[in-house]
């Protein structure tokens, strides 16, 4: 199959030429250009109060309404955003403006048809300076409900000085045109597709994968798992999403976003952006697929892009895992050090190995039961999925222990047949719900949607032959090897590409190391649960002096996942006039923040045990 075509980019081009009618017919079935994209499906917890798999896009309906203009000259798309003010139903803050753009769906090819962005803003609070675009991660996050919900903490961070500037990527919610890409027309209708199959019950195993026994039957599910996932991509090309599968891609919301600035600062200004977990990916291809116009840019929780440009995602996900067993460590450590009064996992005198334990003996307990019935309400597969969501932010902790744990516990305790294959049903729904991997159907919809999966597949390395016994063999050595407690996550959509047959019609492969006017700042927490510290050391290293990197001494998906005054301070004054900080800077976690009674972050760094869980 030919190459790629890539291009190379100017400060006199804002966008790539198009392809040529030879270059074009060339490679009639391969995308133009690639790269990497992640996984997580990912929106930062402090920048979406849901959180990641919680329903992200009940129906969207924007009315305009004393609709004023504001026009500026675009290469691409659209040249006006009709601003108007947004439906109360979706957005009840009437500080905000809603609009939509027109722009190519291929920007190298006009003749297929446009898309419309839906597009959302927070007027600046001092003197205007410009916009800064703001993407909340997934891939799949709604910029419009991230913004309603987190205004406040995106103009502070900015310093006020910008309007603040999102929008529904293509494949997200109902306005943006595509929308939510679905596969199946209901959740009834998905469940039945994969009913008796690890896709709603999840991975039993324990001891970290050295029964024999549990490998042997796993493995005994590679046959129907494959065919299975073959089956719901010929159902996705089939269904009413099929002509936009190639047309959601990252590049494409790279382009977007610049069609967007092109209209509201102009086609020569510089782009200022803050991305999140997925967010980062497309921070990372912008300001490498367009070095010429970046502005400020803070990418936070990040993507490593070469990891995805060259391997399958599938095959790079346990290298997103690497601190995911020290976080968990750190709950436990938490809920020791708070006791039993803030904690009820602990029992006095209880040190984490103690409550460690008492996890473990819950695993076992549900691995047990549903291997004497396999209509159990909860299995051990999805006991690890909601245990693996609570990871990304440690503002929930407490919840998970004094509300969540007792109700797991008598569930898990008390299992028997009665109801039970009424009870799977809501356990495997509720499985979708919590799985921070998995997103979430609309109100119209309640099946999962397929967003995530059309794009991180879609921007994936092509088919090279992986079976999905291969896959599952990459599962048991991650949980072998990498995270004993998480290693066996089920389902998760990079698992998915190996078997997704639409690749996107444009995909960045790099190089990731352009020259740029502007100084960028990376950031991750030390331990991160998907988007690791190693990712942001290495994309920084990509960049050299063209990118300072600043580290949180906490645990949690992004820095947002906890507050830290100098932190925001870092923000706001590079948002505000430049300021770098020197690279390697560490912030603290605020002291006054207590992730349980009376313990803070630092109280749980200084007695995590070295021992392996």
């Amino acid at each position: 199959m030919a190459n790629p075509v890539r291009y190379t980019f100017s400060a006199a081009t804002s966008l790539p030429p198009p392809l040529s009618s030879a270059a074009r017919a060339a490679q009639p079935d391969r995308p133009y250009m690639r790269s990497d994209v992640f996984l997580k499906l990912m929106v930062a917890p402090k920048y979406a109060s849901t959180m990641p798999y919680h329903n992200l896009a009940p129906i969207l309906v924007l009315a305009f309404a004393s609709a004023t203009s504001y026009a500026a000259s675009s290469h691409h798309g659209g040249s006006h955003i009709q601003w108007g003010a947004c439906d109360a139903s979706v957005v009840n803050d009437t500080s905000l403006s809603c609009g939509f753009l027109e722009v190519p769906l291929d920007y190298h090819d006009p003749s297929v048809g446009n898309a419309r962005l839906a597009i959302i803003k927070a007027n600046a609070t001092g003197e205007r300076r410009g916009s800064v675009f703001f993407n909340p991660g997934g891939p799949g996050g709604s910029g419009l409900q991230s913004v309603q919900e987190d205004k406040e903490l995106l103009l502070q961070v900015t310093g006020g000085v910008f309007d603040i500037v999102s929008w529904d990527p293509r494949g997200v919610g109902n306005l943006t045109i595509p929308g939510e890409i679905f596969c199946f027309d209901s959740f009834a209708d998905y469940s039945a597709f994969f009913n008796g199959t690890i896709e709603l019950t999840g991975i039993e195993e324990t001891g970290n994968f050295t029964d024999p026994a549990d490998v042997k039957a796993l493995l005994e599910h590679a046959p129907i798992m494959q065919k299975k996932y073959r089956e719901v991509g010929q159902r996705c090309r089939h269904s009413s999403s099929s002509k936009y599968l190639k047309y959601v891609g990252t590049a494409a919301a790279v382009r977007d976003m610049v069609s967007i600035a092109n209209v509201l600062d102009g086609p020569d200004a510089p782009i200022n952006y803050l991305g999140i977990s997925y967010g980062t990916l497309i921070g990372s291809w912008f300001v490498n697929m367009f070095p010429e116009r970046v502005g400020r840019v803070i990418l936070d929780g990040v993507l490593d892009p070469i990891a995805f440009a060259t391997e399958e995602p599938g095959k790079t996900f346990s290298s997103q895992l690497v601190s995911v067993d020290t976080i968990y460590k750190a709950l436990i450590t938490g809920c020791a050090l708070t006791g039993p009064s803030g904690c009820a996992a602990a029992s006095e005198g209880d040190g984490p190995i103690d409550i460690d334990a008492k996890f473990q003996a819950l695993f076992k307990t549900a691995y047990d039961a549903t291997k004497a019935n396999a209509s159990v309400p909860i299995t051990s597969g999805q006991l690890r999925v909601e245990l693996f969501g609570e990871m990304y932010s440690p503002v929930g902790w407490p919840n998970l222990a004094n509300e969540e744990y007792p109700q797991i516990v008598q569930i898990v305790n008390e299992e028997g047949p009665a109801n039970a294959s009424h009870a799977l049903r809501r356990r495997s729904k509720d499985l979708v719900r919590r799985n921070p991997l998995v997103k979430r159907g609309t109100q119209s919809n309640d099946s999962p949607s397929y967003t995530s999966i059309a794009i991180l597949c879609g921007d994936s390395v092509d088919l090279r032959g992986t079976t999905m016994e291969d896959v599952l063999k990459g599962v048991i050595s991650t949980a072998r090897n990498v995270s004993h407690i998480f290693g066996s996550v089920w389902p998760a959509p990079f698992y998915q590409c190996a078997f997704w047959p639409v690749r996107s019609a444009e995909r960045y492969e790099g190089p990731f190391n352009k020259t740029l006017p502007n100084k960028i700042l990376v950031a991750s927490n030390i331990l991160d649960p998907i988007t690791p510290l190693p990712s942001a050391e290495r994309l920084a290293a990509l960049l050299g002096q063209d990118a300072v990197l600043i580290r949180q001494n906490g645990f949690g998906h992004t820095t947002e996942s906890a507050p830290s005054a100098c932190m925001n301070g870092i923000f706001n004054a590079y948002m505000t006039n430049g300021t770098l900080p020197p690279n390697g800077t560490v912030c603290e976690v605020d002291a006054d923040f207590e992730v349980f009674d009376g313990v803070n972050t630092l109280d749980i760094l200084a007695h995590i045990p070295s021992t392996d869980v």
